[in-house]
């Protein structure tokens, strides 16, 4: 039988009145596959549909337009990017917003020196759209909120004490990252039966991603225990929570990073909103002992600051094309060119 990813009523689970299926199905997903659904979240309807209109103006905009709310420096991880296949067929807009706009911004939310430079390069926010810095800013705390709440049934299910997940502190996000799949037109010929990836196969470095996905077909797929891909199916008001590669760090591998993709195949076009959600800079990322036996562990420690002051630069040595690393390098915006048939 083919795994699922459930629909998880997270208010129920986090009940003293939560059914043992519900609690089984969770952590069996978590387990397995390292993605659930959850709804009675916590988040209004009218947060999530104010900015998900809010930003929709913005990524419908004149591509001219959009090319000026580019990073000014360059940076892959701040305002808009498109993403052309090596075709220069466009697979993938994104609109990206650090965790603060300047190093000043990052100091008086308690961010030491050094780890303030993070935020030395600037957010981008659309002139037109004046109202969604607010959303966004209300929109990423509550996306936190529900991390901590699945942080909170994670460590019930596996039978430990509540606080043993670190989420003491100012929680890290690399990037709050907007994503826009556009509908595919193009005839690639060849086998039909091979999916078009707009998005290619990963799992994540957070400790958990909360998702929110629109559109018209479950194009998100995320990989199950024998290797099948689960689509997941678009569940109106719901959540999508992964846990990263920190999660399954913390856990001694018990718990799963749930890798997943997109494929192409809606008829309008799809769009995902996430949150990567990390605990503060100053975390040694390391198995944590209600999961370590006498046998031990073979991970190795890793402070998170260590990671994340070269995220961008091992970005741009793995993903980089020699135009984006040359912008990078001469502080200067990046905008892919696409091909014009």
């Amino acid at each position: 039988m083919t795994a699922q990813i459930p629909l998880i009523d997270l208010e129920l689970a986090l009940s003293d009145d939560a059914p043992p299926e519900l609690l089984d199905a969770a952590r069996e997903a978590a387990e397995q596959i390292g993605i659930i659904q959850v709804t009675n979240h916590g988040v209004p309807d009218e947060l999530i549909d104010g900015f998900h209109d809010s930003i929709g103006r913005v990524l419908a905009l004149p591509r001219e337009d959009k090319a000026e709310l580019a990073s000014p420096t360059g940076h892959p991880y701040r305002g808009w990017r498109q993403w052309p296949d090596d075709f220069g067929r466009l697979e993938l807009e994104r609109f990206i917003i650090g965790q603060f706009g300047s190093v000043e911004e990052a100091k008086a939310a308690g961010l030491g020196d050094e780890h303030a430079q993070l935020y030395a390069h600037p957010n981008v926010w659309p002139p037109k759209e004046p109202g969604l810095k607010d959303l966004a800013a209300r929109y990423h705390d509550a996306s936190v909120g529900v991390a901590e709440k699945v942080l909170t049934l994670y460590a019930r299910l596996l039978g430990v004490p509540a606080g043993t997940f670190p989420t003491s502190g100012r929680p890290y996000y690399t990037s709050f990252v907007v994503n826009d799949y556009p509908t595919w037109t193009y005839d690639d010929g060849g086998d039909t039966d091979q999916d078009k990836l707009l998005l290619l196969e990963h799992a994540d470095g957070s400790a958990l991603t909360v998702l929110h996905q629109r559109g018209d077909y479950a194009g998100l797929q995320g990989r199950g225990p024998d290797g099948e891909w689960i689509p997941v199916p678009i569940v109106p008001g719901a959540l999508q929570v992964f846990s990263g590669h920190i999660l399954t760090k913390w856990t001694n591998g018990r718990l799963s990073a749930g890798t997943h993709r997109v494929v192409a195949g809606g008829s309008v076009t799809r769009r995902s909103t996430g949150v990567f959600w990390h605990p503060s800079l100053d975390t040694v990322i390391e198995p944590l002992a209600p999961f370590v036996g006498p046998e031990g562990s073979d991970y190795e420690p890793v402070l998170l600051w260590d990671q994340a002051k070269r995220q961008v630069e091992e970005y741009l040595e793995v993903f980089g094309r020699p135009d984006q690393v040359a912008a990078w390098s001469e502080g200067r915006p990046y905008v892919a060119e696409l091909a014009e048939t």
